[in-house]
């Protein structure tokens, strides 16, 4: 199937949109990607947004979020139209689009999680049949409901030598343990714990820590930059080494699998007083820190860590991330893998899953008891 996959991720930097053709299982083809930048004007509305829905204890309507969601869905159907332009393909010709929405809250402890954006909507508009809300059935169910793109890290991986780990750095960083060879199915050098949390593939897949968010608060905050581009400024500091080690002090890193964040769950308050430079060199070392302590959760340790996101374009952090791990980092650039085009894509080839009835979250990946399919499906 042609699929199209839009991924507007925590960061609210803007929306990432794919077009690939797959059978949503190890057949997968990138055709064309593109990058659609949220305005100043929509980050502070859909900032407004998550805030807002952050002080609810469930989803329920309020003006700015229902504007925010109505935002949302002209932007994604928006750069749908751009991606076929750009891909000289017809609608006609597509057959799903996998259509994220915006997470303004994540909170599976409570058992929802909030993705605002009208999948009907971007179907009628679009002429072309819509799945969205890939994330509710599984929390419902006890999952996490984050993460879900390992299914799709394993089509990718498929006859690399392993194991490997992809790492994902967007606002929050998640990690994919995809087996290789004999640890595809053999457990006996695996504690009972660790081969627990193993799928009938051997996924193992859990959110890290803050990966760009907390940075990206924080240089904003203290220079009015969106970012630290190059991770210049992180360079240019000394990491706090007692800030460092109280943020590492939290129950979330010990805790096992399977596991997930709201990017909210860590703020930048260890850090204040430090100067621009120095929070900037420990954060990311906190983001470093945290990708250590997850390996620590595989159930083996990888002989090659892949990234993707945005991070991976942070030569401070993915620095810090090989001294903190001992391992090489490569940018998943380096298998032909687009890492700006990963989520998106990953939305997309989800929902060619989706339609076939195969299962996108697994026990492995999101704590849900048995592997189980999700999305809802929009047809025109």
């Amino acid at each position: 199937m042609l699929a199209i996959g839009l991924m507007s991720g925590t960061s609210l930097d803007g929306i990432d949109a794919a077009l690939i053709e797959t059978d949503g299982e190890a057949f997968v083809r990138p055709i064309a990607f593109r990058g659609e930048p949220y305005s100043d004007a929509a980050r502070t509305q859909l900032a407004e947004a998550t805030r807002m829905a952050l002080t609810f204890d469930k989803p329920r309507a309020s003006p700015s979020v229902v504007a925010a969601g109505e935002l949302i869905t002209r932007a994604h159907v928006f750069a749908v139209h751009k991606l076929l332009a750009d891909a000289g393909v017809a609608a006609a010709e597509v057959d799903v689009i996998g259509f994220h929405g915006q997470t303004i809250a994540h909170r599976p402890d409570r058992r929802w999680t909030w993705q605002i954006g009208d999948g009907a909507a971007v179907a009628r508009a679009t002429g072309i049949t819509t799945v969205s809300d890939f994330r509710s059935a599984d929390v419902a169910a006890g999952g996490q409901g984050a993460p879900l793109l390992p299914v799709y890290h394993a089509a990718l991986a498929a006859g690399l030598e392993g194991p490997v780990a992809v790492l994902n750095l967007g606002g929050v960083g998640n990690i994919t343990f995809i087996p290789g060879g004999r640890d595809m199915h053999d457990s006996r050098e695996m504690s009972p714990e660790r081969a627990q949390m193993s799928d009938r593939d051997g996924l193992v897949a859990f959110d890290t820590g803050p990966a760009n968010g907390l940075i990206d608060i924080w240089v904003e905050a203290e220079t009015g930059a969106r970012y630290d581009a190059g991770g210049a400024l992180a360079a240019s500091g000394r990491v706090d080494e007692t800030v460092l080690t109280g943020m590492l002090d939290h129950p979330f890193f010990d805790a096992p699998p399977p596991k997930s964040l709201d990017r909210n769950d860590f703020t930048i308050q260890p850090a204040r007083g430090l100067s621009a430079a120095d929070g900037a060199a420990t954060l990311t070392a906190f983001t470093a820190a945290t990708v250590a302590e997850a390996l620590r959760h595989l159930p083996a340790r990888p002989v090659r860590l892949l990234v993707a996101g945005g991070g991976r374009h942070n030569p401070t952090m993915l620095a810090m991330i090989a001294a903190r791990t001992g391992l090489v980092v490569e940018p998943t650039d380096v298998l032909g893998w687009n890492g700006d085009a990963l989520e998106a894509e990953g939305f997309a080839y989800m929902a060619v899953r989706t339609l076939n009835g195969l299962a996108i979250s697994f026990p492995g990946t999101t704590g849900v008891p048995v592997a189980m399919a999700g999305g809802i499906v929009d047809r025109v």
